[in-house]
């Protein structure tokens, strides 16, 4: 089986950059590629804003074609039309997946618009696609709050739906070797015809997720005695609607389906060393507008500071919003904190470090926030500054991808 992948919602490119193992830009700004996924059609559109600065730099960086690399609303694109492929993968947003009958009753269930799993759950419908790779923030096993677990119950019922076994795991990038500490989740299907279902089947869900599951083998978690829970997914659940409207789980960090049967348990790291501040900031070269002035220094000083703020909720009664105080600047011998879109600004989430040239305090650069997601130097300097730091806070740390792509990879060329 041919490694044809398409990337969803590819943002710039950080899933290619991972499976691909992208470490360097050539003279010409494209990126050199060491793997050997074939990558056969993106998708990157961002409704809110005309510049598609992801989008450019996508282009740029991998010097794809229009056709091979969609600049449009998903909803839109006729699904029949995307080129057949071994691997789907995508950073979707986690969002209210709840579902409802339609108002004719006649075209049976739909979802939520404008929620984008419904876009990927229409592709695997339509492609069949044997592999499927997705990542998304942790709390999507939670969520919603008035019903937990329903979302990625839902999610989990469509995959079984289709024929789909999927295994997850919540992974911190830091505790496996990576610059950031970084809590997402990631998420592995594949379909009943290929060889690894008929492989895994007859492994216990036990073995997959301690040792034999494509998690288990390139992120090694403690051997525990915990007890694995067992929640079915389809038993006593009619169709999507009932799970919308009934299902809820306490999903744990790691897990595994097959057959609607899903198995979960909180699982514990074999951590290893992971990269610090100090080994990826900049020994020079550093834009003097990066240093803080006195009053910045001081507006940190209270962001970052303990305090309690008087507020009023809706129906008019008040309560003190309450914060706890965090370091005033980021130890340079730790990793960075989870970067968020907002990088850069006055904020509380900011990284803030210590020059290690001059002493003084100041912000990152978008170089070392590009390497706290472990893509080339420069990736992003196709756009202007602020937005270089808000994709670096959408982004995934692409050394953990590169992980679970090797995995992968062995997965496909077992495939006839």
């Amino acid at each position: 089986m041919d490694k044809k992948v398409i990337e969803l919602f590819a943002g710039v490119g950080g899933f290619r950059v991972g499976l691909n193992k992208v470490k360097n830009i050539d003279e010409n700004g494209k990126a050199i590629e060491n793997g050997k996924f074939s990558f056969v059609w993106s998708n990157q559109w961002e409704p809110s804003t005309t510049t598609q600065h992801a989008f450019d730099c996508y282009q740029t960086r991998f010097g794809v074609s229009a056709k091979e690399n969609s600049n449009e609303d998903i909803g839109k694109v006729d699904k029949s039309n995307i080129p057949d492929h071994a691997l789907l993968c995508g950073g979707f947003p986690c969002q209210d997946y709840s579902v409802a009958r339609s108002l004719s009753k006649e075209k049976g269930i739909e979802g939520k618009k404008g929620v984008l799993w419904w876009q990927i759950n229409e592709i695997l419908t339509k492609k069949k696609t044997p592999f499927v790779l997705l990542e998304n923030v942790d709390r999507l096993v939670k969520s919603p709050s008035k019903q937990r677990g329903r979302d990625f119950g839902i999610m989990l019922r469509c995959f079984a739906d289709l024929g789909y076994a999927v295994e997850w795991r919540i992974i911190n990038a830091a505790e496996y070797g990576h610059p950031q500490r970084r809590r997402r989740i990631y998420i592995f299907a594949y379909k009943s015809c290929t060889n690894y279902f008929k492989a895994m089947k007859k492994v216990s869900p036990n073995n997959i997720i301690y040792k034999q599951g494509v998690f288990a083998k390139e992120f090694p978690i403690e051997e525990a005695d915990k007890k694995i829970i067992p929640i079915d997914i389809v038993e006593g659940y009619t169709d999507l609607i009932k799970v919308s409207n009934d299902f809820k789980a306490a999903f744990e960090n790691s897990g595994y389906m097959i057959n609607g049967k899903v198995h979960t348990v909180k699982t514990f790291p074999v951590k290893c060393k992971s990269m610090t501040l100090n080994d990826i900031v900049l020994r020079n070269n550093i834009d003097n507008f990066l240093y803080l002035n006195d009053s910045q220094i001081s507006k940190f000083a209270y962001l970052r500071g303990s305090k309690k703020i008087p507020r009023t909720r809706p129906d008019g009664t008040e309560y003190n919003y309450s914060e706890g105080s965090m370091s005033p600047i980021d130890s340079l011998s730790l990793s960075g904190r989870t970067m968020l879109t907002s990088e850069g600004s006055i904020n509380r989430s900011t990284h803030i470090i210590e020059d290690v040239v001059t002493g003084k305090k100041r912000l990152l650069s978008p170089i070392e926030c590009e390497r706290l997601n472990q893509f080339p130097d420069n990736w992003t300097n196709t756009m202007p500054y602020k937005k270089r730091y808000f994709m670096m806070g959408n982004a995934l740390v692409c050394g953990v991808i590169e992980k679970i792509g090797n995995e992968i990879s062995r997965i496909i060329d077992n495939e006839k």
